[in-house]
């Protein structure tokens, strides 16, 4: 009888034991908080852009750009942006995706990350800089990249880079990484076309068109301040919602205080043509590249670093109840 009972009572600590794994799980599963701040501002953005691209196309075809180039332009271009925009940040960035038995600290950190924010484990990646940051690539959560440069690995603790991690998780989680990708197709377009007038101009082509190209080259520039300016808006916010969706994630927004201080802090020290090599993707770093020599300086993609602080803190403050 006296086995018979063990057996039970086995199968009954087993049982318990399932039931506790389960509750577990599901504390860890944590509870996302939309920011609507950052869908109205999404959704206010995409309409403002929509406009004024409507406007651009307009005045291009009235000042006689071919259609079929604009068609060429519009589908091409935002098919490339949607499909490989992910490659394109890789390759720009010359970030390279990870076995899976390299880094498997790192590996397990993001698994961990995406199972408390209930998110698909993105492809991960790893840069080789001496400029401490990260970030966060991809179309849609089952398409991601996150990323970042092993001198971040060396520079911080193990709670602040799963505070690093988690804040790209939050891009991944706000699905605001493919909206940046999307913003800044007209301003490519704008830019694009700007740069064809110039050169052409330059080599003394297009003088026949006389005055038509001089007022689509000059709204080519307002078209291009205006979707900047207005991407530039939305940008800066997003970082504020990932700050506080890493704070949600890791419970402790103490730790991305940490590590954005030690990032801006290293950032003062960093060659500055360590910085330029990587500045073009300064939208999706978690600390902007800057070389200070550049106008970069004066379109910042992100907010104040003071600001942020105030931010995580009003966060903290808040998951304490005071």
């Amino acid at each position: 009888m006296i086995p018979f009972f063990r057996r039970r009572f086995i199968t009954l600590i087993a049982i318990f034991d399932c039931f506790k794994s389960v509750a577990i799980d599901n504390v860890l599963i944590m509870k996302w908080k939309r920011d609507w701040g950052l869908t109205g501002r999404v959704w206010l953005t995409m309409f403002l852009l929509f406009i004024l691209y409507l406007v651009f196309m307009t005045i291009l075809l009235a000042f006689g750009a071919g259609l079929w180039l604009i068609i060429v332009l519009a589908v091409g271009m935002g098919l490339i942006q949607y499909f490989f925009s992910d490659k394109l940040v890789l390759w720009s960035t010359r970030a390279r995706i990870l076995e899976d038995d390299e880094y498997p600290e790192f590996h397990r950190t993001v698994e961990k990350l995406c199972k408390e924010a209930d998110l698909p484990i993105p492809k991960i990646a790893i840069m080789q800089s001496p400029v401490p940051n990260a970030f966060a690539t991809g179309r849609s959560p089952k398409h991601a990249v996150v990323a970042c440069t092993d001198s971040i690995m060396r520079l911080l603790n193990k709670d602040e880079l799963e505070a690093v991690l988690a804040h790209e998780l939050s891009h991944v989680k706000n699905r605001d990484i493919l909206i940046m990708t999307m913003a800044s197709f007209i301003a490519m377009i704008a830019s694009m076309i700007m740069q064809s007038f110039f050169f052409s101009a330059l080599f003394g082509g297009r003088n026949r068109e006389g005055g038509g190209t001089i007022i689509v080259w000059i709204v080519s520039i307002v078209v291009y301040a205006v979707s900047t300016l207005l991407i530039l808006a939305l940008s800066r916010y997003r970082e504020f919602a990932a700050d506080r969706g890493s704070a949600y994630i890791t419970r402790n927004p103490r730790a991305l205080i940490s590590a954005l201080s030690k990032i801006s802090g290293r950032m003062d020290v960093v060659p500055a043509e360590a910085k330029v090599k990587i500045e073009g993707a300064n939208a999706f770093f978690i600390i902007p590249a800057l070389s200070g020599n550049t106008i970069m300086e004066l379109f910042s993609t992100h907010p104040p670093f003071e600001k942020r602080i105030a931010n995580l803190e009003a966060v903290e403050s808040e998951m304490h109840g005071y």
